[in-house]
C-alpha cells in the first residue's frame, strides 16, 4: 500500500500543474511587459451592432420626437442599432453614418442634420450596451457589468459585483483594453492605498477585468487523487478477501 501512495504522489509531482490549475484564463508569463497607464480617454467611439437611445428636442424643450407610449401613458424608449455598415436607421432622416464618431461628435451631426427640418433641435444620445466583463476569483465568477458612468472604476465594478474572495489577489488585478487579437494587458495592484494612486482606474466600454487568485493545489490534488485511492482500497479489499 505504501509503495502504490508513493507511486501516485509521483505520477501527480511529475504532471503539469495546468491538470491543477486548468481553468486558469489569461495567463501571462513572469517576465511579461505589461503596458503602462496612461490618461484614459474617456469618449466612447460608437462601432456596428451598438444601442443607441436617442431624443430630439428643441431649444424650447419641446420633444420632437416622442418616445411615449400614449396607450399606457409609460416612458418606452426607442433603441435604435448601429447596423454592420455602421449606419443606423433614426427617425425622419433614414440611415445615417454614425460608426467612428464620439458620442459628442454624434450628436452634433445629426442636431445638423435634423436643422434642415426643424428649428434648433438638439440631441441627446447614449449608448446604451457599453459594459466590461469582470472575472473575481479567477474563472470562478464572471460577470457582465454596464457601464453607468463615464467615471465607472474599477473600485465601482468590484463592489457591484460584490467584491473579491478570501482567495482573490489584490495585488494581482489584469485588465485586457483593447482589440482582442493585439490586447493592451495592464496590471493593477489595489491592496494599499499607495498603490492605487498609481494607476488610472477609470474603465472603458469592452474592458475585460481579471482578478487571480490563489490556485488551492492541496484541495485540488486530493479531489484529483481520492478516486485512485478509493480504487485501489476497493481492489486491496476484494485481494484479502481471496486471499
Amino acid at each position: 500500500m505504501r509503495y502504490t501512495l508513493i507511486f501516485i504522489l509521483i505520477i501527480f509531482i511529475s504532471s503539469s500543474c495546468r491538470m491543477l490549475n486548468s481553468s486558469r484564463m489569461f495567463k501571462t508569463e513572469k517576465d511579461f511587459n505589461y503596458a503602462e497607464f496612461k490618461n484614459t480617454e474617456t469618449q466612447y467611439i460608437i462601432r456596428p451592432f451598438d444601442k443607441l437611445d436617442l431624443e430630439i428636442y428643441t431649444n424650447v424643450g419641446f420633444r420632437l420626437i416622442d418616445n411615449f407610449n400614449q396607450i399606457n401613458k409609460q416612458k418606452a424608449k426607442t433603441i435604435y442599432t448601429v447596423e454592420y455598415d455602421g449606419l443606423v436607421k433614426v427617425p425622419s432622416l433614414g440611415r445615417v453614418s454614425i460608426s467612428g464618431l464620439t458620442i459628442r461628435e454624434a450628436e452634433k451631426m445629426l442636431e445638423q442634420k435634423y436643422s434642415e427640418l426643424y428649428n434648433k433641435p438638439f440631441v441627446l444620445l447614449n449608448v446604451t450596451n457599453k459594459r466590461v466583463f469582470l472575472f473575481t476569483d479567477g474563472s470562478n465568477n464572471a460577470q457582465v457589468l454596464s457601464i453607468e458612468n463615464e467615471n465607472f472604476t474599477l473600485i465601482e465594478a468590484l463592489a457591484k459585483s460584490g467584491g473579491i474572495s478570501s482567495l482573490s489577489k489584490a495585488y494581482k488585478i489584469k485588465l485586457i483594453r483593447g482589440e482582442i487579437n493585439n490586447p493592451n494587458v495592464y496590471l493593477y495592484n489595489i491592496s494599499t492605498i499607495e498603490d492605487m494612486k498609481e494607476v488610472n482606474l477609470v474603465l472603458q466600454a469592452n474592458d475585460i477585468i481579471y482578478v487571480e487568485s490563489r490556485p488551492k493545489y492541496a484541495s485540488r490534488v486530493l479531489a484529483e487523487i481520492l478516486p485512485y485511492l478509493s480504487v485501489i482500497s476497493t481492489g486491496l479489499l476484494i485481494y484479502g478477501l481471496f486471499k
